[in-house]
Protein backbone atom coordinates (compact mmCIF):
# COMPACT_ATOMS: atom_id res chain seq x y z
CA UNK A 1 0.00 0.00 0.00
CA UNK A 2 1.46 3.32 -1.10
CA UNK A 3 1.67 6.50 0.89
CA UNK A 4 -1.31 8.07 -0.91
CA UNK A 5 -3.43 4.98 -0.27
CA UNK A 6 -2.55 5.12 3.43
CA UNK A 7 -3.33 8.83 3.57
CA UNK A 8 -6.64 8.29 1.80
CA UNK A 9 -7.57 5.45 4.19
CA UNK A 10 -6.67 7.59 7.20
CA UNK A 11 -8.75 10.49 5.84
CA UNK A 12 -11.73 8.20 5.26
CA UNK A 13 -11.41 6.80 8.77
CA UNK A 14 -11.25 10.31 10.25
CA UNK A 15 -14.29 11.39 8.23
CA UNK A 16 -16.20 8.33 9.42
CA UNK A 17 -15.35 9.11 13.06
CA UNK A 18 -16.40 12.73 12.58
CA UNK A 19 -19.72 11.64 11.08
CA UNK A 20 -20.28 9.28 14.01
CA UNK A 21 -19.57 12.10 16.46
CA UNK A 22 -22.00 14.43 14.66
CA UNK A 23 -24.66 11.72 14.71
CA UNK A 24 -24.10 11.16 18.45
CA UNK A 25 -24.55 14.88 19.12
CA UNK A 26 -27.75 14.95 17.07
CA UNK A 27 -29.16 11.91 18.89
CA UNK A 28 -28.26 13.44 22.27
CA UNK A 29 -29.99 16.69 21.25
CA UNK A 30 -33.11 14.73 20.21
CA UNK A 31 -33.01 12.80 23.50
CA UNK A 32 -32.83 16.04 25.48
CA UNK A 33 -35.81 17.41 23.55
CA UNK A 34 -37.75 14.17 24.13
CA UNK A 35 -37.08 14.42 27.88
CA UNK A 36 -38.26 18.03 27.81
CA UNK A 37 -41.42 17.08 25.93
CA UNK A 38 -42.07 14.29 28.41
CA UNK A 39 -41.56 16.69 31.29
CA UNK A 40 -44.01 19.21 29.84
CA UNK A 41 -46.59 16.48 29.30
CA UNK A 42 -46.07 15.10 32.81
CA UNK A 43 -46.42 18.60 34.27
CA UNK A 44 -49.66 19.26 32.40
CA UNK A 45 -51.07 15.92 33.55
CA UNK A 46 -49.94 16.44 37.15
CA UNK A 47 -51.20 20.02 37.19
CA UNK A 48 -54.59 18.82 35.93
CA UNK A 49 -54.67 16.06 38.55
CA UNK A 50 -54.60 13.28 35.95
CA UNK A 51 -51.44 11.79 37.43
CA UNK A 52 -50.02 11.90 40.91
CA UNK A 53 -46.76 10.70 42.35
CA UNK A 54 -44.76 11.92 45.36
CA UNK A 55 -41.61 12.11 43.21
CA UNK A 56 -43.31 14.56 40.83
CA UNK A 57 -44.66 16.89 43.50
CA UNK A 58 -41.47 18.94 44.12
CA UNK A 59 -40.89 19.52 40.41
CA UNK A 60 -44.53 20.42 39.81
CA UNK A 61 -44.43 22.87 42.72
CA UNK A 62 -41.21 24.40 41.40
CA UNK A 63 -42.67 24.88 37.93
CA UNK A 64 -45.79 26.48 39.42
CA UNK A 65 -43.58 28.82 41.47
CA UNK A 66 -41.52 29.82 38.45
CA UNK A 67 -44.62 30.37 36.30
CA UNK A 68 -46.16 32.58 38.95
CA UNK A 69 -42.98 34.70 39.00
CA UNK A 70 -43.31 35.19 35.25
CA UNK A 71 -46.93 36.23 35.63
CA UNK A 72 -46.17 38.86 38.30
CA UNK A 73 -46.26 42.40 37.00
CA UNK A 74 -42.88 44.04 36.64
CA UNK A 75 -42.08 46.57 39.39
CA UNK A 76 -42.58 50.19 38.40
CA UNK A 77 -39.37 52.00 37.61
Amino acid sequence: MGFLDKAKAAAEQAASKANDAVEDVQVKRELTKAYGDLGETAFRLADAGAISNPELAPQVDRIRELRSKLEEPAPAA
